[in-house]
């Protein structure tokens, strides 16, 4: 327009920018898009998932997964009986310290290798060509059962905490009827993910509202409407040991208190557990090299922030310490509420805590069910569950196979005092694990590391920080499998190593007896035979017919370091 000009249809113009911008935006989408489809070509995967989710519910999917108000009010009885508030308070400060390492080494190595397999295919990756099978094998099956654990833990806790309420009203609770409890929510997240996959991307969106915003705001009416704060040397040095069952001596004095500090721990490591749902949703995600990382390392961060100021609010207003570890209601945080708020209000914010936990388990399904196609689809599970229903691209086998199993893995609690602590021991053992290896592997494989290395990175601080995770995970593992109550008896037996060491047994018998001879691990990858310059073929794959031993050169343009 020449200078000094009316401008007429001032609209025509706000409306060709607009279209402009839209064109601009949808240019940008689908060169991401491509660019996902690339990496994942270069990685030797065909994804079939649908790409439609941004940070924000790759973030959720995490964040949702951790749920603080799912691991705090399901195992604030163990926390109390377990060193009490102090060690509840101190607990969390250290884990949510050093679980940073760990998510900082898992979100760098998401961003080289952003599949929905996660960890397992990391490994392979990461490896030397001739363990990377073994290793994808290994790291496959320690994050299976983490996973089945998880969704364990989180969806049992729920029934528990169903039972509880309804055993204010006159319901009496048997191990029977919680069983029953239990699988009826388990159905409803398998018939939620089979036939509503379209609703998960609001549930996950009401998710995040509900354990931020909502439990947020929970907390400060719990602290408003107590009779009475505690200060904070009643809180931080505030040390109890109830580890002694049947009249006999806890394990401070058998053993020492430091021992019930290192148990007391787990309050703070099972919920800040299950942030690899971040890279199992990868494949499902826009810009997942940069995206996928960001969804870890922000979930982590967030729960350890949040998590933390919630379980404050509930230590500060306990009216009376002995009280609430003897309860007559079943639940220390429902006595808190109680205290509080009184019998209505008391129901309704446990409600609420129902919802928030429902849907933590909810997609606790939908990331497990991701991984067990992953893993089917590169045979390491019966190839029955590689199969994605075509009306909601959802994997409908897999989601229900994770529904059994985990419904499997709760069946102990009909004879076992300790069930629900153990199955939350193995959650966060068989994950934890599994999250290890292949940081373990970019420690002692730095140069491989770097030749593949994505746009998110942690740079010269990367082996440090590896290191660090690693150490700490091998803790953790061997203080989860401590003894948790004296004496130890059939029902007090800490069945985690036993869990652990079956599937470390079978993993281990497996590829030696059989599976080596066929399983070749992901259908990727021979990075160590192939050039490594940028913009050269670089990948070799192995085709998807029937000949799995035939290998054929593809040119896929290295994308890896862009």
């Amino acid at each position: 327009m020449p200078a000094g000009a009316i401008d007429v249809h001032p609209e025509k113009h706000h409306h060709q920018h607009a279209y402009d911008d839209g064109q601009a935006k949808t240019a940008s989408g689908m060169e991401a898009q491509m660019q996902d489809q690339d990496r994942l070509a270069a990685l030797g995967v065909n994804s079939e998932l649908k790409r439609g989710w941004g940070l924000l519910e790759n973030f959720g999917s995490s964040f949702s997964i951790i749920s603080v108000v799912t691991g705090i009010t399901t195992l604030f009885a163990t926390g109390l009986a377990s060193g009490g508030p102090a060690v509840m308070a101190f607990g969390w400060i250290f884990v949510s310290f050093f679980t940073m390492f760990v998510a900082a080494s898992m979100a760098e190595i998401v961003s080289a290798v952003p599949t929905s397999g996660g960890p397992y295919h990391w490994s392979a990756l990461l490896a030397p060509p001739k363990y990377s099978a073994f290793a994808a094998w290994c790291t496959g099956y320690f994050n299976l059962l983490g996973q089945v654990a998880v969704t364990t833990g989180i969806s049992f806790g729920l029934a528990g905490v169903i039972s509880t309420i309804a055993a204010l009203h006159g319901y009496v609770p048997s191990a029977a009827k919680t069983i029953g409890i239990y699988a009826a929510i388990l159905v409803s997240h398998g018939i939620i993910n089979t036939f509503g996959i379209r609703l998960l991307g609001f549930f996950n969106r009401a998710s995040i509202v509900l354990q931020s915003v909502g439990v947020g705001g929970l907390a400060i009416a719990v602290l408003a409407k107590a009779p009475r704060l505690r200060s904070g040397r009643e809180i931080f040095l505030a040390f109890n040991d109830g580890t002694g069952v049947d009249g006999a001596v806890g394990w401070g004095q058998r053993a020492s208190n430091a021992y019930v500090a290192c148990i007391g721990i787990l309050l703070a490591q099972y919920t800040i557990t299950g942030f690899d749902a971040s890279a199992h949703m990868s494949e499902e995600t826009h810009s997942a090299a940069r995206t996928a990382p960001l969804g870890v390392i922000t979930a982590v961060g967030a729960s350890a922030l949040w998590g933390f100021f919630y379980l404050m609010s509930l230590l500060a207003s306990i009216q009376n310490l002995e009280d609430t570890i003897g309860n007559e209601v079943g639940n220390p945080v429902l006595k808190i509420f109680l205290d509080c708020f009184g019998d209505p209000g008391a129901t309704i914010a446990f409600a609420f805590i129902c919802v928030c936990i429902f849907l933590c388990g909810l997609f606790s399904i939908t990331a497990n069910s991701r991984m067990m196609y992953a893993f089917s689809r590169e045979r390491a599970l019966p190839g029955f569950f590689d199969h994605v229903e075509s009306r909601s691209s959802s994997p409908v086998r897999a989601v229900w196979l994770a529904v059994v199993l985990a419904f499997c893995l709760a069946l102990p609690s009909l004879g076992s005092a300790v069930a629900f602590s153990a199955a939350t021991s193995i959650a966060t053992i068989g994950l934890y694990i599994s999250y290890v290896i292949p940081i373990g592997i970019r420690l002692f494989a730095h140069k491989r590391f770097l030749e593949i290395r994505g746009p998110w990175h942690l740079g010269a601080a990367g082996r440090p920080v590896a290191a660090v995770a690693l150490a700490y995970v091998g803790f953790i593992t061997v203080v989860f499998c401590l003894p948790q109550l004296n004496p130890i008896d059939r029902e007090t037996l800490n069945y985690t190593p036993v869990a652990v060491g079956i599937i470390g047994l079978y993993t281990i018998l497996s590829w030696f007896l059989f599976a080596r001879r066929w399983y070749k691990g992901p259908r990727l990858i021979a990075l160590a035979e192939a050039a490594l310059e940028p913009g050269m073929p670089v990948i070799a794959q192995l085709e998807s017919g029937d000949d799995k031993d035939k290998v054929t050169k593809v040119g896929v343009e290295r994308v890896l370091t862009q």
